[in-house]
């Protein structure tokens, strides 16, 4: 079997964009971030975006013959489970994602400069939000994602992602 609908969930900071974009470039597969369909693009704080705009991105995802989709959400995204060939759990260690958030937040607020989104209030909550992740949020991922265990697999990183689906892909020709 070829996987070409993979769905990527983890904590923030696990690396799902950093993976689906790796992914994106060795594969026909295209990656999709989900921050893009949950939050309004067109604002300069975080606001979600409305029910009806979200759903209509996500369908719109979802009805191309492949794709790869990655986030930290799942309440909503039922037929991006269900539709997926292989669910990617990324689940790295607390102190890891803590560095890469607090590294991203560096990034983005003073050298990329153009992310007023970000303030030192929105980077606290993620990174508390991120240190109970584990023990909340991820329990209620498995929770809701339990009637596709047969599609999961849980990695650590890049390397373990790669490994795993290597013999799965298709993967661009140098020609």
């Amino acid at each position: 079997m070829q996987y070409r609908k993979i769905h990527i969930i983890g904590a923030p900071g696990s690396g799902k964009t950093y993976i689906a974009t790796k992914l994106q470039q060795i594969t026909d597969l295209k990656a999709y971030d989900l921050d893009k369909v949950f939050w309004d693009q067109n604002i300069n704080s975080y606001v979600r975006a409305n029910e009806e705009s979200r759903t209509e991105k996500l369908n719109q995802i979802l009805s191309q013959e492949n794709w790869i989709v990655e986030g930290v959400y799942y309440k909503w995204l039922l037929d991006a489970f269900h539709d997926a060939d292989l669910i990617i759990i990324l689940n790295p260690s607390v102190l890891i994602r803590q560095w890469r958030i607090f590294k991203r937040f560096l990034i983005r607020k003073f050298i990329l400069g153009h992310f007023r989104k970000e303030s030192l209030s929105s980077f606290l909550e993620m990174f508390w939000w991120n240190q109970k992740f584990d023990n909340d949020n991820m329990y209620r991922i498995l929770d809701f994602t339990l009637e596709h265990k047969d599609k999961i697999v849980f990695c650590n990183n890049h390397d373990e992602v790669l490994s795993t689906l290597t013999p799965y892909l298709a993967f661009k020709s140098d020609s």
